[in-house]
């Protein structure tokens, strides 16, 4: 059994509302969906808790992934192009 959807209005700035569609179609998703996910992550804990893990993450492997990334981009660092 599904519930029924109330619809709103929300005024944003223009550069706001393209980035949110971007934002959107960037997961793959309409623009509608995209809001009610982020207020059901807002509003339940499961964006906080999220960012935490990211947190823990970086603070436990931090070293490595920036020696990674470095190492990573190390072959194009030496070719970038000159003048023309």
């Amino acid at each position: 059994m599904t519930s029924a959807k109330k619809q709103t209005q929300v005024r944003l700035d223009e550069s706001v509302l393209a980035a949110g569609k971007d934002a959107a179609a960037a997961r793959h998703l309409d623009f509608n969906k995209y809001i009610e996910r982020l207020i059901i992550e807002d509003t339940t804990g499961a964006r906080a808790a999220g960012m935490a893990a990211a947190q823990r993450l970086i603070g436990e492997h931090g070293a490595f992934l920036d020696d990674l990334e470095h190492r990573l981009d190390a072959p194009y660092a030496e070719r970038r192009p000159g003048p023309a």
